[in-house]
């Protein structure tokens, strides 16, 4: 009698008696808010069809571009929260763009919950491959002696292949002009043609062109070399002291997902980061795994937050 009486308790409590769906029940939506072919749609496809197969459903991956990530991300925030509809949350999306707009449709501290800190992404300087330059010294000098006339390309606005150069610009003491496009698969081919004269682009999304010729490396900007470019010397060790700048992404939920799918989709995540092959993976396109809990990420992003915001304050920058 006892135990029939357990297992009527167990049916009674359980998801599935009282009509709720076992989590996942259905594909998983991680929106990915720029266009294919940078470092965030590469990453979202490697831990997408790996966290599909350990959640045991379909993992989609749709780009959304436009305003530098705020059309995808919007529409994340305002989706349901139920697992079902994930972010791929950047250093722009997540620590930037609020600061940088006048106006904007959603705010990355309330609207959002972080889940899971991915990979830390160094950018890598990049010039066309018939550039004068060959050292950030000689793109320094260059800038200097024409002020206004070299241009540097991003993803878009608020981008921290945007806020990287900014960051670089107010160390330098010098005038580049911002070419913004939606997305680095449309400003690198400009980069290459030498329509604009430089980029600091993600290492994911430049390392194939580098060794294809298609764009000079200069250095990186983190403050140590690349594992994927030990060559490279860094922005700092190339004569602007103390010079760091790093893109990251992660995973985001909307804002009052439960924290147990939280949990679920960090726990899993997290065990695939783990793992030699994408560790390899990351670390050949110039990312390093990070992983962690949701609340080591939660920190992270508050920190970027008050370091970006405050370039942006000092700096001026505002996009309408």
């Amino acid at each position: 009698m006892r135990l029939i009486l357990v297992i009527a308790s167990c049916l009674l409590f359980s998801p599935v008696a009282n009509g709720q769906e076992r989590y996942p029940a259905r594909p998983i939506r991680i929106v990915v808010p720029f266009a294919p072919g940078g470092s965030t749609d590469i990453f979202a496809r490697l831990i997408g069809e790996r966290l599909g197969g350990a959640l045991g459903q379909a993992v989609v991956i749709e780009n959304r571009p436009g305003a530098s990530g705020n059309i995808g991300a919007e529409a994340v925030a305002r989706s349901a929260p139920d697992g079902y509809t994930l972010l791929m949350a950047t250093t722009g999306v997540m620590a930037i763009n609020n600061a940088l707009f006048k106006s904007m449709t959603y705010d990355a501290a309330k609207d959002f919950e972080p889940v899971i800190y991915i990979a830390s992404i160094s950018n890598v300087v990049i010039v066309p491959p018939d550039s004068p330059a060959r050292t950030v010294g000689e793109l320094i000098a260059a800038a200097k002696k024409e002020p206004g006339k070299l241009s540097f390309a991003s993803s878009g606005a608020g981008s921290s292949t945007h806020m990287s150069v900014e960051l670089f610009k107010s160390m330098t003491g010098t005038d580049i002009l911002h070419i913004p496009y939606k997305g680095s698969g449309q400003a690198l081919p400009d980069l290459m043609s030498g329509r604009v004269s430089m980029m600091f682009e993600n290492m994911p999304g430049a390392v194939s062109h580098i060794k294809a010729g298609k764009v000079r490396a200069l250095a990186v900007t983190g403050l140590k070399r690349a594992a994927a470019m030990p060559e490279l010397p860094t922005v700092a060790e190339s004569g602007v002291s103390g010079y760091e700048s790093l893109s990251w992404s992660g995973l985001a939920a909307p804002a009052a997902t439960p924290k147990e799918i939280i949990q679920r989709i960090n726990r899993e995540t997290a065990a695939i980061l783990a793992t030699p092959d994408m560790r390899a993976r990351l670390a050949e396109q110039g990312a390093e795994a990070v992983g962690g809990a949701p609340e080591q990420f939660a920190a992270h992003i508050r920190a970027e937050r008050e370091k970006w915001s405050r370039l942006i304050r000092e700096r001026g920058i505002v996009v309408n």
